[in-house]
């Protein structure tokens, strides 16, 4: 199995799109109900938004395929901190965003996941940073050792709000260096 990575590009939407839809539950509490998955997902991973994301300077997306199927996807963005949980412990200036960073459940433990935060961190750290943070459900098991094997250390914590139902996040931080670019 071959393994690659790309910068999205326009005219990747709907594709992005459809790794969303099976993939942004897997993040999710399995309580959650799949209609305020549903509702996220048409209000922030729609065709329309990676529309709108793909067109913006301060957003880079990331996917990662096997085999010449795309598998999954991450997006970067250096922008504005507006969460004040998160801005009383991310130094804005300094800092970009793991936004998403989301796999295809047939793809977990294949190597794609490395693969994809390899370039992702490789990405963020050309783009200046110092450090790259993110918020993760911490109900989501897989992804906390997933992010701690990859330097993420717990810096606070900060709601998530998907649907009508508010989710307990804990923000995550790594320093950047230029081994990752």
């Amino acid at each position: 199995m071959t393994i690659t990575t790309r910068h999205g590009l326009l005219g990747d939407e709907q594709l992005l799109h459809d790794l969303a839809v099976r993939t942004f539950g897997l993040a999710c509490p399995p309580s959650m109900a799949q209609a305020d998955i549903d509702a996220f997902v048409a209000a922030h991973l729609s065709v329309d938004s990676f529309t709108r994301y793909l067109s913006d300077p301060n957003r880079i997306i990331v996917l990662v395929s096997e085999d010449d199927q795309p598998v999954g996807y991450s997006m970067l963005v250096c922008d504005r901190i507006t969460d004040p949980d998160v801005a009383a412990v991310v130094d804005e200036a300094t800092s970009i965003e793991l936004s998403k960073f989301y796999l295809l459940a047939e793809a977990h433990g294949s190597g794609a996941a490395q693969a994809l935060m390899t370039a992702t961190l490789a990405t963020a750290a050309r783009t200046g940073a110092e450090t790259c943070w993110l918020g993760v459900n911490q109900q989501n098991v897989r992804a906390a050792k997933f992010y701690a094997k990859h330097g993420f250390d717990i810096i606070g914590v900060k709601r998530f709000l998907v649907g009508s139902e508010w989710c307990d996040d804990h923000i995550r931080q790594r320093a950047l260096s230029s081994r990752d670019g």
